[in-house]
């Protein structure tokens, strides 16, 4: 059994430490009142094995909790005021300096929760160490001086969740939409260097991907570009590749006529395509932004993205190329070919690729092909989200997506000065999110004791906390000057703004999104109801709480003109805190806080068994009350021998639900070259670990695992919630 300290070190159990403390107090009180040396050794066995049946590493807080419930249960009153005391005098020597020791943790790779706590960094490189430090202080000046106390005692009782307090420090926002267009037709400046419109597609994408770089390494969050802004320079390559070969035919001499011309044009179009897009793929994956780890970019693949038809069958190029190399994968250290995290794909479906027949259904099988063997692309239904949204459109990183602008109807007009900008057209791309603050549902529930009056009352007074926390994160963004990001609000990604000019005016009037997020809902509605969410009982619950937290949103928009929005929070590390806040404050009740983890916004819990089917199609419902952002996903096993399955299930996705994924595995060991599903099993100690059925190995540093996290991939390996309910999670077809 592990115990994890307060500066984030796992070291192994020691009962004697239990023992040491209530002795040192035992010395303090009268005689009279003084344990025994066997009921101090009892106190501590009980405590011992309570910390067993969590089945999880215990921190130090929470053991010394344990012990408090002990004394009181002895009535040992005295004796647990003098450990009381001694743990608050502590508490005082702690907070006058908050950093120290888990800096030092950090640099020597020894703290276990911030080791798992991104699937997606490596904490023993330094860039990363950098961050995490950096993030440190931040959280540090976050709480002590920039937060309300009653959101930073929120926070760390896991009432609620602010999100990304390692980054709030600095006036930086969520997550966006590149106005990857605007930059490239209109030119750009990085690190002080003005870049010219592109002279060629291959040129372009290496532009492109500069500019990622530079986007992800001045914000916290995900970004989103779409393939559809560097379809127009196909032409251009095209017109140059066509120059030249007329040029070399002059100079040797050699007649061709115009289709023998043609066809060597396109050969060496598509060698440059390729190339274009290997640039892509291979820079993304290499990259390191200044947080220490690849951009958490996501790229479109949408046809009706583009109204002319020419252009439109470049892209149609461009995206078959994409997904080739990403069914190939990428090289890992030992060339083994492997899945990588990085970019996202989304792929959209719509009339002319959802059926056999249609003009782009080559398409869509090779992006079932893709997804059956590398997890991506996930999948847009432009029916459903022009059913819901009006508009179809990516979303911004994993999940998150933007409301519909108001800027036509009323009368706002191009307050980002971008230089592509249409009147009369809805604008999507520049456009971002201020931040997420995520309500634990599951707490309003417990502490509720399942009084519906009870529970509403709660509901509201969390709210009102949640709105006061988003409004910090508002006002953090105010005042804002351009000259902060200058690739962001001065050169086009997300503005044009002159130097020194506020960003204020794209807080308002719907450019900007803040989102209210949301987790548990799965638990809230069991413990509330008796019922799962997917009987008819549970359902109704479900869906009257989502219509509640709608409600609020709404109401704060209409009175600031922020755009408030509800979002299917992707708890990654935090789904574990939660779990232990919950298990401390409420203990363990079956079904709902059994588990070292909380399901996801509204999704099924993943230990039920439910097709694949009725699941896309009941998820539905409450994706569609979740306009801030929200995915849904199936399981699935290999599926790579079974392709129409997978367009099966990409046909209902088209039919039935917005936005959806299918979660496969795609792992390999580096110590047996086994490449098969790596597996979760438990050490001596009890700790889920993850380890190769053929050889052994355990070693994560030579383990290969793709699992997807919460909307992206993860490749970094997880902290022991979120491993226990990727372990838990069955299949759905």
């Amino acid at each position: 059994m592990k115990v994890i300290k307060r500066s984030g070190v796992e070291e192994k159990f020691d009962i004697q430490k239990i023992v040491s403390a209530i002795t040192h107090a035992n010395a303090d009180v009268a005689e009279e009142e003084k344990l025994t040396a066997e009921q101090i050794d009892e106190l501590a066995a009980r405590v011992q094995d309570k910390c067993k049946k969590r089945k999880r590493a215990m921190n130090v807080e929470e053991i010394q909790d344990l012990v408090e419930n002990e004394l009181m249960s002895m009535d040992a009153f005295n004796l647990a005021r003098k450990y009381i005391t001694y743990r608050y005098n502590r508490a005082l020597i702690r907070k006058s300096n908050t950093t120290d020791a888990q800096i030092l943790s950090l640099i020597e790779c020894n703290n276990e929760e911030v080791k798992q706590e991104n699937s997606n960094k490596n904490p023993t490189v330094n860039s990363v160490q950098r961050d995490y430090m950096a993030g440190e202080v931040s959280k540090d000046v976050t709480k002590r001086i920039l937060l309300p106390q009653e959101v930073v005692e929120a926070h760390e009782e896991g009432i609620i969740h602010f999100h990304d307090a390692d980054y709030f420090a600095q006036h930086m926002h969520n997550c966006d939409l590149v106005n990857l267009e605007d930059m490239l037709q209109n030119g750009t400046v990085i690190s002080g260097t003005l870049i010219e419109k592109p002279k060629s597609f291959s040129t372009a994408c290496n532009i492109a991907t500069q500019i990622i770089a530079q986007v992800a390494s001045n914000q916290y969050g995900g970004q989103s570009i779409t393939l559809a802004h560097l379809a127009p320079f196909v032409q251009i390559s095209r017109e140059k590749i066509t120059k030249d070969v007329r040029e070399e035919l002059e100079i040797t001499g050699v007649e061709m006529n115009e289709e023998q011309i043609s066809k060597i044009v396109e050969k060496r179009l598509r060698a440059e395509i390729k190339k274009g897009v290997q640039t892509i793929q291979y820079q993304v994956v290499t990259l390191m932004t200044t947080n220490g780890q690849a951009p958490f970019v996501t790229v479109s693949m949408y046809l009706n993205e583009v109204e002319d038809e020419k252009v439109k069958e470049d892209l149609a190029i461009i995206i078959e190329e994409c997904l080739k190399q990403r069914y190939e994968g990428v090289k890992n250290e030992q060339g083994v070919w492997i899945t990588p995290a990085f970019p996202k794909l989304i792929y959209v479906l719509e009339e002319d690729n959802v059926r056999p027949g249609t003009k782009y259904w080559y398409l869509t099988e090779l992006a079932a092909k893709c997804t059956a063997k590398r997890m991506v692309p996930d999948y847009i239904s432009e029916k459903i989200m022009l059913r819901d949204k009006g508009d179809a459109y990516v979303c911004m990183g994993c999940r998150s997506f933007l409301t519909p602008d108001r800027f036509t109807d009323n009368g706002i007009g191009n307050i980002a000065k971008a230089k592509n900008y249409v009147p009369g057209k809805h604008k999507y791309f520049g456009r971002f999110n201020q931040g997420v603050v995520t309500v634990n549902l599951v707490d309003i529930a417990c502490s509720s004791n399942k009084d519906r009056e009870a529970f509403w009352k709660i509901f509201d007074e969390r709210m009102n906390l949640c709105h006061r926390a988003l409004r910090c994160r508002h006002e953090r963004l105010l005042g804002t000057p351009s000259d902060a990001a200058p690739i962001l609000w001065q050169y086009g990604a997300l503005a044009r703004l002159a130097k020194g000019e506020k960003i204020d005016r794209l807080l308002y009037d719907g450019y900007s999104t803040i989102s209210l997020g949301y987790a548990g809902l799965w638990e809230t509605v069991y413990y509330m109801t008796g019922k799962k969410m997917t009987e008819p009982e549970g359902t109704a619950f479900g869906l009257e709480v989502m219509q509640k937290l709608n409600e609020y949103t709404g109401k704060w928009k209409k009175a600031e003109n922020i755009d408030y929005s509800l979002y299917g929070t992707p708890l990654e590390s935090t789904t574990y805190k939660f779990s232990k806040c919950l298990q401390k404050r409420f203990g363990i009740i079956e079904g709902v806080t059994d588990k070292m983890y909380i399901t996801n916004s509204y999704h099924v819990k993943v230990t039920e068994n439910i097709d694949a089917f009725d699941k896309l199609k009941f998820e539905s419902q409450f994706q569609r009350l979740s306009p801030g952002g929200a995915i849904s996903y199936v399981e699935v096993p290999n599926m790579q021998n079974n392709i129409p399955a997978v367009l099966k299930l990409m046909q209902f996705i088209y039919d039935n639900i917005m936005y959806a994924e299918l979660n496969t595995k795609s792992d390999y060991c580096q110590c047996c070259g086994y490449d098969g599903e790596i597996l979760i099993v438990k050490d001596e100690d009890g700790k889920l670990v993850w380890e190769c059925p053929k050889c052994h190995n355990r070693d994560q540093s030579k383990l290969n695992v793709a699992r997807r996290t919460c909307g992206y991939i993860g490749t970094q390996f997880w902290n022991q919630g979120r491993t226990e309910e990727i372990a838990e999670r069955v299949l759905h077809l």
